[in-house]
C-alpha cells in the first residue's frame, strides 16, 4: 500500500503508526467539500481556492489501530496535511476553523510550505478552558515552523491510555511543548495567566519608571511586586 503524503510529510515521518496511515488513493479531500453545506465568507472561499494547494488525510488514529481505549469525547484523531501555495504563506487559521468545525474528530493540521527547507507547522483547534455551562470559546494553536523531517508527534506518553488522552497529549505538544496529557486545561490556564502577568509586569515597570509623584510610584510598585510574586508562584507550579 502506498501511503498518503503532503509534500515529504506522511504519517510515518510524523512518528505515527503505520497502521494509522491513510492509503494515497483515498487521501485527497476536495476543497469544495468544505464549502458545500455551510455558509462561507467570500474571503475564506478565496483563501481556500488560492492559498491551499491540497488537503490530504495523512493519518486516522482510532482504538482499532492504536490499541487505545475508546474515548468518551473524541471518537478519533486525524492528521490532515495542508499544502500551502506560497513560499512564505501565512498560517491559514480560517481554513483550519472551516474544516475543524465540520468534524467531531480531533484534528492535527500539518501545514507544509516550501522555504529554504521544506517546513511544517502543527496546528490544532481547541476549546479554551472556561466555566461549566458557558458556551466554549475555540482558538487555533500553532507550533513553530520546523523542517519537514523534524516535525514529529509523540503518542507514547505512559498516561496516553485512550483516544481522549491521545488528543490531550497532541494538544499539549502543540500548545505547551510537552507530551503529557495530564491536567491540560489547568496547565494551559496557568500558561495564559503567566503570559498576562508578564505583560502586566512589563507595563507596570514602564509606568513606575515614568511616574514622578512619590505616592503614585509607591502604588505602582505595590502592584508590580504583587504581579511578580503571582508570576513566580505560577512558574513554581509548572516546574
Amino acid at each position: 500500500m502506498t501511503i498518503a503524503s503532503c509534500g515529504s510529510v506522511s504519517a510515518l515521518t510524523l512518528g505515527l503508526p503505520n497502521s494509522s496511515a491513510v492509503p494515497a488513493e483515498k487521501a485527497t479531500l476536495p476543497k469544495g467539500l468544505f464549502v458545500a453545506r455551510i455558509p462561507v465568507s467570500a474571503k475564506t472561499k478565496q483563501r481556500l481556492a488560492n492559498d491551499i494547494e491540497t488537503i490530504t488525510m495523512l493519518s486516522l488514529l482510532r482504538p482499532s489501530n492504536t490499541r487505545l481505549a475508546v474515548g468518551t469525547r473524541i471518537p478519533e484523531v486525524l492528521a490532515i496535511g495542508l499544502r500551502l501555495h506560497a513560499k512564505n504563506a501565512a498560517i491559514p487559521t480560517d481554513i483550519v476553523e472551516l474544516i475543524a468545525m465540520q468534524r467531531k474528530s480531533g484534528i492535527v493540521f500539518v501545514c507544509v510550505r516550501d522555504a529554504d527547507f521544506e517546513g511544517t507547522k502543527r496546528q490544532e483547534r481547541r476549546a479554551l478552558p472556561g466555566r461549566a455551562g458557558h458556551t466554549p470559546t475555540f482558538k487555533v494553536f500553532v507550533s513553530d515552523w520546523k523542517p519537514a523531517g523534524e516535525a514529529m508527534l509523540d503518542i507514547g506518553d505512559p498516561a496516553v491510555d485512550s483516544i481522549d488522552a491521545l488528543w490531550e497529549s497532541l494538544c499539549s505538544q502543540v500548545m505547551l511543548g510537552s507530551a503529557s496529557p495530564t491536567a491540560l486545561d489547568a496547565r494551559m490556564t496557568r500558561r495564559m495567566q503567566a503570559a498576562q502577568l508578564a505583560e502586566q509586569i512589563d507595563k507596570l515597570t514602564r509606568d513606575h519608571q515614568r511616574a514622578k509623584n512619590p505616592e503614585q510610584r509607591n502604588e505602582i510598585f505595590t502592584k508590580l511586586h504583587k504581579a511578580k510574586n503571582q508570576l513566580e508562584e505560577l512558574r513554581k507550579l509548572e516546574a
